[in-house]
């Protein structure tokens, strides 16, 4: 890290200057080592900083980091230090802001903090779960098997999210051509005809002159349509990023007819095999509730365990507080009350997660297998609406003559 200093020198003459040193503590003792005595001492930050810039525009990927942690453990299993390592692996990153947070991870070991502790001050790339566990390992000396739980974890994560992504590719592409053929239609084809059938002078169906007179004001208010969807876009995006508006989105979510149980089954099954990880690793569950709540991707969700936290502080157990909270199903909870009798939570905690994942990779078959008929059906009712305006369009020209 860089310093920005301001120091008197052995004449009494103050100056100023900028040095690299691990710590604070490390730039002091450089300056006395140098003869000055230090007024002023804080990180240099510039205005306009590259590495600040890349920091902020390139991000570290959940790919990039699965790697980070698998050799990470390979090279301390083949007996390397955490230092050493880190810096092997600093050399081999290709993106930049990963290269600076590492440079930075190794700065603060060399200063004498742990890893777990250097990477929480990194949330936005390691998240605060992931220095939890990592500082398990470190108390219990098995860093190693950590690391490589977390990167099992993250693979999981990535998996999941690729097949979610991969099978609404069709779909979404689908629909993005369904409006823009309709707005095709409606916007340039409809209008034409309206035309036609004002310079023949002819009375048009009430189907045809309702279409052509839609098509006719959307084509003359065009700017205001949009700039009216523009400003609900926006002031929908600023009411979600609001505490209140996140709560009421996710609750929404979980409310839609059949991606709701998708998206219900995919949380609980993420949440179940994280605090399955936290448990095993050796973190009660007390501190392991609300690193759940925190990284849990629905608030609804997260508000859930965050009730069950505060109810097992209590001393009601596990399983009594899910039981009476609708969002964790039956089976959930049943595992878990069993894994509480038999001492086996991590095991079959782990269980709950691999049948939710699995019931929601049927799931989303199914709402897939949904959509397309779906909107296949939409499609053609519009299209279907349109040429039967444009035919009695037609029908009435030939009356009129």
């Amino acid at each position: 890290m860089v310093y920005q200093y301001l120091a008197y020198n052995e004449n009494g003459q103050i100056v100023k200057g900028k040095l690299a040193a691990s710590t604070e503590e490390v730039a002091t003792e450089l300056l006395s080592y140098a003869g000055y005595r230090a007024v002023s001492l804080k990180p240099f930050t510039p205005f306009l900083s590259l590495d600040k810039i890349l920091a902020n525009l390139v991000r570290v990927k959940p790919p990039e980091l699965i790697v980070l942690f698998h050799q990470l453990a390979t090279l301390l299993e083949s007996g390397n230090d955490i230092t050493s390592s880190l810096e092997i692996l600093q050399k081999q990153a290709d993106n930049r802001a990963l290269k600076k947070v590492l440079g930075e991870i190794i700065s603060d070991i060399r200063g004498g903090t742990q890893l777990s502790q250097a990477m929480a001050k990194h949330p936005k790339i390691f998240s605060q779960m992931h220095s939890r566990l990592i500082n398990i390992g470190e108390q219990s000396g098995n860093i190693e098997i950590v690391l490589k739980h977390i990167a099992e974890d993250l693979e999981k994560e990535v998996s999941t999210a690729k097949e979610t992504k991969n099978a609404l590719t069709y779909p979404i592409i689908t629909f993005v051509v369904a409006i823009i053929v309709i707005g095709v239609l409606v916007t340039f084809v409809l209008p034409s005809f309206g035309n036609l059938y004002s310079a023949l002078n002819v009375e048009l169906p009430g189907i045809a002159k309702m279409m052509i007179s839609f098509s006719k004001g959307l084509r003359e208010n065009i700017l205001f349509v949009m700039l009216a969807v523009f400003i609900i876009a926006i002031a929908i995006v600023f009411y979600v990023r609001t505490e209140r508006g996140r709560y009421k989105l996710d609750k929404l979510l979980l409310k839609i007819p059949y991606l709701g149980r998708l998206r219900h089954l995919v949380e609980l099954a993420r949440c179940c095999r994280s605090l399955s990880l936290l448990f095993g690793a050796g973190l009660p569950l007390t501190e392991a509730l609300p690193l759940i709540s925190q990284s849990c991707g629905n608030r609804v969700i997260a508000e859930g365990f965050s009730d069950i936290h505060k109810r097992m502080v209590k001393g009601e157990g596990l399983s009594n507080p899910m039981s009476g909270n609708k969002l964790f199903l039956p089976l959930m909870v049943q595992m878990v009350r069993v894994g509480e009798e038999t001492g086996n939570l991590d095991n079959t905690l782990l269980t709950v997660s691999r049948s939710y994942y699995t019931e929601a990779e049927y799931k989303l078959k199914s709402v897939i297998g949904l959509i397309q008929p779906a909107m296949t059906l939409f499609l053609g009712l519009v299209i279907g609406l349109i040429t039967l305006s444009l035919t009695s369009a037609l029908y009435g020209i030939y009356g009129g003559f």
